[in-house]
């Protein structure tokens, strides 16, 4: 009885292996849908549709920029857990559904670990400490200097987990006084920077870079581990004398839970070798997202590590699930 059933599951094991080289060997077979969840004309939604075009190339199907916003990716998110695993569906995730979804919500919709499969880690996106050209401050050194100088003077717009996890850093590790105004989304906080109501914000280069070069918007220090060939004189937030973010702030691939290991190796591949082109990584870089690349383990390594970091962050700046 026990020869038997081990000959069956050996058996069922063979089967299970054989479907899956199968799937992997005639994949892709159809259009493939990469899932936003941002809505198209954003900055992440251009990065996609460039990576999308390229992969097109390169797999023979077309791939297809499905944008799906709302509820802080979540709703983007769900779709793909409920897809098919047939390699035909992925998720082009920022580390707000990934990380914050997760752990700022006291009943989360998913669990980012298990109802994923990992395909490949994109990026990283880059943020910049802009201020006005009115405030009296030339680098990071004089801002700390000023706050200190005048307390609850300066207003730090924040939009998001990054610009929130970024403002009590800096008060806490600078020792400076600072009121954080929240806003829904990175437009009306720059544009409060040129009217005059904020001060300081971390933006991306997509909604601030005309503006820096047109001298309307004064750059201090880029949240991004290496300076930007596009932003040479720009220190890091390291080199500044600032708090460095601890988290990643990234983007990432994944495919539904149970997607065959071989089929997420070859998009990673395919991804990867899209990454290697320069004239894509400069038309991406552009945008805001500074492309990396990896392979599935790397980015399962990434995600259990990366849980830890936000989590320890988000407790750090008072920020608990609601």
């Amino acid at each position: 009885m026990r020869l038997n059933f081990f000959t069956r599951f050996l058996a069922a094991l063979s089967l299970a292996l054989l479907s899956s080289l199968a799937a992997a060997q005639s994949w892709p077979s159809k259009p493939i849908k990469l899932v936003l969840q941002f809505p198209p004309g954003g900055s992440t939604d251009v990065v996609a549709r460039i990576l999308a075009q390229s992969l097109t190339a390169s797999l023979g199907q077309p791939v297809i920029v499905e944008n799906k916003p709302g509820a802080d990716g979540a709703i983007a998110a769900e779709y793909v857990l409920r897809s098919e695993p047939d390699g035909h569906t992925f998720f082009l995730a920022s580390n707000t559904p990934m990380m914050q979804v997760p752990l700022l919500k006291k009943n989360p919709p998913y669990d980012p670990i298990k109802s994923f499969t990992p395909v490949a880690f994109v990026g990283q996106y880059i943020y910049v400490l802009v201020t006005s050209p009115a405030l009296p401050v030339k680098n990071a050194n004089d801002l700390l200097t000023y706050a200190r100088s005048n307390p609850g003077k300066l207003n730090f717009g924040v939009f998001s987990s990054v610009g929130q996890l970024m403002y009590s850093s800096i008060r806490d590790e600078g020792r400076v006084e600072m009121n954080a105004i929240p806003y829904k989304g990175e437009a009306p906080t720059i544009n409060d920077i040129l009217g005059g109501h904020v001060q300081l914000t971390f933006a991306t280069p997509t909604s601030t870079l005309s503006q820096i070069n047109e001298g309307k918007l004064r750059a201090l220090a880029v949240l991004v581990p290496e300076r930007l060939p596009f932003m040479p004189d720009v220190p890091t937030v390291k080199e500044a004398g600032l708090p460095e973010l601890k988290p990643v702030t990234f983007a990432a691939l994944y495919g539904p839970a149970k997607l065959p290991p071989e089929i997420a190796t070859k998009m990673s591949e395919a991804l990867n070798a899209v990454i290697a082109r320069p004239e894509v990584r400069e038309k991406v870089q552009k945008q805001g997202l500074s492309l990396v690349g990896s392979n599935p383990a790397w980015l399962d390594n990434f995600m259990k590590e990366q849980i830890v970091v936000w989590k320890a962050a988000f407790e750090a700046a008072g920020m608990y699930p609601e």
